[in-house]
């Protein structure tokens, strides 16, 4: 037993020799000793979450800031109003894109398609229904539909105006999040009520 310790122990020592060595020999500079002679630089990249040499692994840092609320108000007539300066920023260092879009009912509430206000006209008053339309950056407008009351995708696969820039483009690196809604009849004034919820994926916008 004593003998097998010291083989191990003169296995590891030698491991760690040739690991020195070979690490020395990774580091040893070129030298150019005739006129006209190259020598070859490696660049090698470390990504660092302080950006220093000898700092901790780490990637590029998501910063992207989503509103939590998208208000809506609806009139005595049902005309509804909502927020025009509503908008998604990168903070981030990196590009960015929202690659999924999903509308999912409030408890309580119901989906249904997006339209003019008059199409809810008939439905009973309480009956808790809105219709919702959505677009990003200036895009295609995407809406509601009748299919499915308690959730669905607007957006599956960023499309135009799901882009942003970095944050060391200012002038690229936000998008306008416009909406509207058409909402049912309400027999009592409602204040605040979560009615829907919109659920933003952002991905990196990678090759």
């Amino acid at each position: 037993m004593k003998n097998m310790k010291k083989l191990v122990s003169l296995l590891l020592a030698v491991c760690l020799m040739a690991s020195l060595a070979i690490g020395a020999s990774a580091a040893e500079p070129t030298t150019v000793d005739v006129s006209g002679g190259t020598g070859t630089s490696s660049v090698s990249l470390s990504s660092t979450s302080d950006g220093t040499l000898d700092g901790d692994p780490a990637a590029t840092k998501m910063n992207v800031v989503i509103p939590t609320i998208l208000p809506i108000a609806v009139g005595t007539d049902g005309t509804v109003t909502t927020a025009t300066d509503i908008r998604i920023t990168n903070n981030s260092f990196g590009a960015v894109k929202v690659d999924n879009v999903k509308v999912e009912a409030g408890t309580g509430w119901k989906l249904t398609a997006f339209g003019s206000k008059d199409s809810l006209a008939k439905v009973k008053v309480d009956s808790n229904m809105i219709g919702f339309k959505l677009a990003l950056g200036g895009g295609t407008e995407q809406l509601t539909n009748a299919e499915n009351a308690a959730s669905q995708t607007l957006i599956d696969g960023a499309i135009e105006g799901c882009y942003m820039s970095g944050s060391g483009d200012q002038s690229a690196n936000s998008i306008a999040i416009s909406y509207d809604a058409i909402v049912s009849p309400v027999s009592e004034a409602v204040v605040n009520a979560s009615v829907a919820s919109v659920l933003f994926v952002i991905c990196w916008d990678a090759v």
